[in-house]
């Protein structure tokens, strides 16, 4: 039900060529759409923000992730429906508890990344600041960036390792592919324009390079009066679920023991002519009692090592200042 009115609202105000803000849970059970003219004081927004801020070294952020044997249980059953041919990739998720000095506010206005976003309402109290585009319209085109594969940057030779990896290159590919097929639903002529390129990211006290590639596709005049209609037939995002989709959702349903909520879904701006997008992650929440938790994951595949995949869900949970 929750889709059916998220599609009619969007179309609505696309057709109308007004200026909104959007906020989408992973699984459409949520959301807020507002006029950028109407929004309140406690929701704000960043796109490709180039403004550098002061960098606070005392802000420690303590992590209490889950426990390895935990973490184990739900990978092994993973490698099973993996071996059974249900899924190819999975994006397994946890919810981590974090200790940090600062607000959620303050932590908006420090972090440095590509997107932000800070939400409060009545139930919800978030920030994200992801550093992955979802998809982005411009002159009846429509491009998504999927991103898989993160290396440390500081390694010997980081970009040729990552990039010749077969693991990561499996991981990406699959991703590509399934982005291709979504845009092939909603648009025409599409094609992979860059792939496997390398983006510098802030991880906290060190840089991560991570592989993105570039799809494209073309949409109708009229796309504006369908905004609804693209992103629902477009989400959950590929990048964040797996391969293949539906299958793969139904799998993470059984094995992630929390609710995402908004982590992992998209928010973005219509400006009256163009459209962008990001995936919510790198997304820290904030419940009643004031404790934090930061959500996190990865890919994983038949050729997932269980630690190295711990270490990386634990990895992504960091401030970019």
């Amino acid at each position: 039900m929750s889709k059916d009115l998220i599609k009619e609202k969007l179309n609505k105000f696309g057709s109308l060529k007004e200026p909104f803000l959007f906020v989408l849970s992973y699984d459409l059970s949520k959301f807020y759409i507002q006029k950028l003219s109407l929004l309140p004081s406690s929701i704000k927004f960043e796109f490709d923000s180039k403004e550098t801020k002061n960098i606070i070294q005392e802000a420690l952020l303590e992590k209490f992730p889950i426990n390895f044997e935990q973490y184990k249980i739900k990978f092994d059953l993973l490698q099973e429906e993996i071996k059974n041919g249900n899924t190819y990739l999975c994006n397994l998720t946890a919810k981590t508890k974090i200790k940090t000095s600062l607000s959620l506010d303050e932590i908006y206005d420090l972090v440095q990344s590509k997107f932000k976003l800070r939400f409060q309402n009545e139930n919800d109290n978030f920030v994200c600041f992801s550093p992955e585009r979802f998809i982005e319209i411009k002159e009846n085109k429509i491009f998504t960036y999927p991103m898989k594969g993160t290396i440390n940057a500081s390694l010997y030779n980081a970009e040729s390792i990552i990039l010749n990896d077969k693991k990561e290159m499996a991981e990406h590919t699959m991703v590509v592919d399934l982005l291709r097929n979504d845009l092939g639903i909603i648009a025409s002529n599409v094609k992979v324009d860059k792939f496997r390129y390398i983006e510098k990211i802030n991880a906290g006290d060190k840089k991560l390079l991570q592989v993105s590639s570039q799809i494209s596709a073309n949409l109708e005049n009229n796309w504006n009066e369908r905004i609804g209609d693209i992103l629902t037939s477009l989400l959950p995002a590929g990048s964040i679920t797996g391969t293949p989709k539906k299958k793969t959702v139904e799998i993470l349903e059984k094995l992630e023991d929390y609710n995402r909520d908004f982590y992992t879904g998209i928010f973005g701006v219509f400006d009256g002519k163009n459209l962008d997008s990001s995936v919510m992650i790198r997304f820290i929440e904030e419940d009643i009692e004031k404790n934090k938790f930061y959500k996190s994951g990865g890919g994983i595949t038949c050729d997932s090592n269980a630690l190295n995949e711990y270490q990386e869900l634990i990895d992504k949970v960091y401030l970019p200042f």
